[in-house]
């Protein structure tokens, strides 16, 4: 076994399992960490599922489907303890990374793939008058309605055509004045 470099920061590593073995590799390793106390270590475990929506005969039906067929991510802690416990759960085969020792995923890897979500802190608030920096509203002023942070959108209410319209717009799109 190689020496693992020891990084008491908590990151995302992908964990190669056999096909149909994610959820009870997941629900394994709680179990394994709960038993043996090592919550400190394990801070979450993922098997990343999408809806996929299906018309069949003319009947709408929503799947969860598996994102990364035969994959589980696992933001953890390596240590010699906590790697050798994600080894040998069954049904892994290994982490993925080069030779033995396991790499962590990148920022923008995990950005990418959106299952860690990236807080985005605003200095605006309601009420408080916006510019549209980007976007077909460009150059347009407007008044903040409403902040959604689980969308990252923000409403304002812009005046066009000599009435005020709500438009729906992204974080990035405005700027406070």
């Amino acid at each position: 076994m190689s020496q693992i470099e020891e990084d008491l920061e908590p990151r995302w590593y992908v964990v190669h399992t056999y096909s149909g073995y994610e959820n009870k590799v997941k629900t394994d390793l709680e179990k394994t960490i709960k038993n043996r106390e090592l919550e400190d270590f394990f801070f979450d475990i993922i098997v990343p599922m999408e809806e996929q929506i299906e018309i069949k005969d003319g009947k709408r039906k929503t799947n969860l489907k598996k994102v990364f067929p035969g994959y589980v991510l696992i933001k953890m802690i390596v240590t010699e303890e906590s790697w050798y416990i994600v080894r040998n759960t069954r049904g892994v085969t290994g982490f993925v990374g080069s030779g033995t020792d396991p790499i962590p995923l990148t920022n923008e890897e995990i950005r990418n793939m959106g299952f860690e979500a990236v807080v985005i802190n605003v200095d605006y608030g309601i009420n408080d008058s916006v510019k549209v920096v980007n976007g077909p509203l460009s150059g347009f002023i407007g008044t903040v309605q409403e902040i959604n942070k689980d969308k990252n959108k923000v409403k304002v209410l812009v005046s066009m055509f000599g009435r005020e319209t709500p438009v729906e717009l992204e974080f990035s799109q405005v700027e406070k004045i």
